[in-house]
């Protein structure tokens, strides 16, 4: 009778659900290193997203009314808004750029004519912490000689390197200066100063590029970059995938066009009743109420405090009026506008939605707090599709 022959034992199926439990903890690890090191990179690619979802929306509103093809209809939207960018900022660029200045001048003047005030009653502030980078160091490198400005470079590196990397362009702009034997880290040494300038202007136009092409490409085909998605998900997971990203799809649409259209109302109501009391400026403090709309809970604080600041000059009856002007705003805007506009887009308490921003804006700077909104409804797709449905499930 012969021996069977000789098997290994199995692995008992602890020992399988224990390895892929300490795989998923890795890769989990790596995914949140990963989105902590390009955070802003990742960010501006969702900004492009937030961009062809707005694409998207206005290609399907123009299906209702023109029986043309997907392709012209994207091509006659993106040349409407080319348009109305090009005409906005030939017509009126120069009074914004204007009142803008004016409204500068106004601000930091009443700034610190508010810190004396303060000082007076033995409150100080002190209003160079709020100075740009560029113009502390060059405030920095003015008083200080050649070891000093090193020592000062040296710290500030020393400093950034403590903070977040940046993202984008303005990262390979920046890294490309700092590489040796670069063709741009010889620019940056012929331009000096001058470079720091370069590589804002790189950044600011470059990220608008990016997010506009991004857009475009998106919206052209966005079926394509769907199912493409969708092929990454394991087969029988499919359908619910298929769910979360249509339903993150319809629910940032919803927010974004009613946050557009709220901003709309927010721009025409201040700058009319600011027009309205004589406030200088009343352009560009609307324009800058409904922009910082765009960030709930802190944007319109900033845009209050610019108001009040501004207000200041026209004595104490412009500034109660303003100060009308700005609470019959909000209060039309939190109790009017928002609840009718957004409540198929976004049912979250505010207290929620402040939490969110402050980790985001902890986490990713200014473009969490930007991008905090979107980024929550997001996450609130995710979490009625893959955690409340399946433990609904589950217990049924």
């Amino acid at each position: 009778m012969t021996a069977p022959p000789f098997s290994p034992p199995a692995s008992p199926p602890g020992a399988r659900r224990l390895a892929a439990a300490g795989i998923a903890v890795v890769a989990f690890a790596a995914a949140l290193w990963l989105a902590w090191t390009a955070a802003a990179t990742l960010l501006l690619i969702f900004s492009g997203i937030l961009f062809a979802v707005f694409l998207d929306g206005l290609t399907r509103g123009l299906g209702y009314v023109l029986p043309i093809g997907r392709g012209w209809r994207l091509t006659l939207a993106c040349l409407v808004l080319a348009a109305l960018a090009f005409g906005l900022s030939a017509f009126g660029g120069a009074t914004v750029a204007s009142q803008a200045r004016d409204l500068g001048t106004t601000v930091r003047q009443q700034s610190e004519t508010v810190r004396d005030w303060l000082k007076e009653r033995g409150i100080e502030i002190d209003l160079s912490q709020g100075a740009p980078a560029g113009q502390a160091a060059s405030q920095t490198t003015s008083q200080a000689g050649g070891q000093g400005a090193g020592g000062e470079a040296g710290r500030g590196e020393g400093e950034d390197g403590k903070n977040q990397k940046q993202g984008g362009l303005a990262g390979l702009a920046s890294g490309a200066l700092k590489s040796p034997g670069s063709l741009l880290s010889d620019a940056g040494s012929v331009l000096g100063p001058a470079a720091t300038v370069v590589i804002a202007l790189f950044n600011a136009l470059g990220n608008i590029l990016v997010i506009v092409f991004l857009g475009i490409a998106i919206a052209a085909d966005p079926g394509s970059y769907r199912d493409g998605a969708l092929r990454l998900v394991p087969p029988r997971h499919r359908e619910k995938g298929a769910r979360v990203l249509d339903g993150a799809g319809e629910t940032l649409r919803h927010w974004l066009f009613g946050q557009l259209v709220t901003m709309a109302a927010i721009f025409v109501l201040t700058w009319a009743g600011l027009s309205l009391l004589g406030i200088g400026g009343a352009l560009i403090l609307g324009l800058q109420a409904g922009l910082l709309a765009f960030v709930p809970t802190i944007g319109p604080l900033i845009a209050g405090v610019v108001i009040v600041l501004s207000s200041l000059a026209s004595g104490l009856n412009g500034l109660l009026g303003a100060l009308g002007v700005y609470l019959a705003v909000q209060t039309a805007e939190s109790y009017g506008l928002t609840p009718f506009i957004q409540r198929r887009a976004l049912d979250l308490p505010a207290a929620t939605i402040f939490a969110g921003q402050l980790l985001l804006g902890v986490l990713f700077g200014l473009w969490g707090v930007a991008l905090a909104l979107p980024l929550v409804a997001v996450i609130k797709v995710l979490l009625e599709e893959l955690y409340i449905e399946d433990g609904a499930e589950a217990e049924a």
